[in-house]
């Protein structure tokens, strides 16, 4: 799908069909399944007024809004291409995070002070250390108390889940484009302050989504890999590894009629197995288990 002006894109979305949950599907599989490219292009078409109303929350970061669209719809290419039909998971619901991780990758690529790639607490703290920042010296402010910058960058880091060292990192790299959030947009006192526009941090739903389609992928060759082991081989693997209270080498010998030493070279030899057939998956298997 050719990327066009934000102008022509955001006219197109606003007039582009709604599509219920079976047609939805039914597109979703006829790209998955036979790679039909014009299932994909409705698919795209039709989701594409949530990629610029998204596009249009980063506004704020100085990005041009035509380039903003553009990284949305990346992302929302994106996630087409890697969204399954069969977890029963709408699509808008799944192409959230990749529409958003496409475009804050791309402000964060492009902003004066940070140039490089980032690493998930960077970026973390990169659009959430303002709106903390300015939550904790509101709160501060209501019990009458007054934080230092230590005071402050500790709370900052506990909140975020950063270290300290990462909360002043990213103090130099915004220094250079920070502003009062808590300033009014309008010149009267009536004006709506900047904090306000701040998007909501609740990623949840997005995070959720993931982990679970990750958990089910990796579920699913953790089952095949359990296939290739013989009865006795399975049964001590899930004894000794995948119960809430594993049971000893010595209970399972008197069980089974083994030596501990037996059963503990047993389990060796499963786990060697399960690796093997893991290793087909590659460098993906150690991906889910980050």
């Amino acid at each position: 799908m050719p990327l066009d002006h934000s102008s022509t894109l955001t006219s197109r979305a606003m007039k582009a069909e709604m599509l219920d949950a079976e047609t939805e599907q039914a597109l979703a599989r006829a790209w998955r399944d036979q790679r039909d490219e014009k299932a994909l292009h409705r698919l795209i078409t039709a989701y594409m007024r949530l990629a610029v109303s998204m596009a249009a929350k980063f506004k704020r970061y100085g990005a041009p809004m035509n380039d903003l669209v553009q990284e949305a719809s990346l992302g929302l290419m994106k996630a087409a291409d890697k969204f399954d039909p069969d977890r029963g998971v709408r699509f808008s619901t799944y192409a959230v995070w990749w529409i958003k991780a496409s475009i804050q990758d791309y402000v964060m690529r492009n902003w004066s002070m940070v140039r490089t790639g980032s690493t998930s607490p960077q970026k973390s703290l990169f659009f959430n250390m303002r709106r903390v920042q300015a939550g904790l010296e509101r709160d501060a402010q209501q019990r009458g108390e007054k934080l230092d910058s230590h005071q402050l960058r500790h709370m900052i880091a506990s909140e975020v889940g950063v270290s300290v060292a990462d909360v002043e990192l990213m103090e130099g790299r915004l220094s250079g484009s920070d502003f009062s959030l808590n300033a009014t947009q309008a010149s009267d006192d009536e004006g709506r302050e900047w904090i306000d526009t701040l998007e909501d941090p609740d990623t949840d739903t997005e995070a959720e989504v993931t982990h679970a389609r990750d958990r089910l992928v990796l579920r699913g060759w953790l089952a095949e890999a359990m296939e290739g082991l013989n009865a006795r081989e399975a049964f001590i693997l899930r004894e000794r590894r995948l119960t809430d209270k594993p049971r000893t080498l010595e209970s399972l010998g008197q069980e089974l009629n083994l030596s501990k030493e037996r059963v503990r070279q047993l389990e060796a030899i499963a786990f060697g197995k399960m690796r093997k057939s893991l290793e087909t998956h590659g460098s993906q298997v150690q991906d889910l288990l980050v």
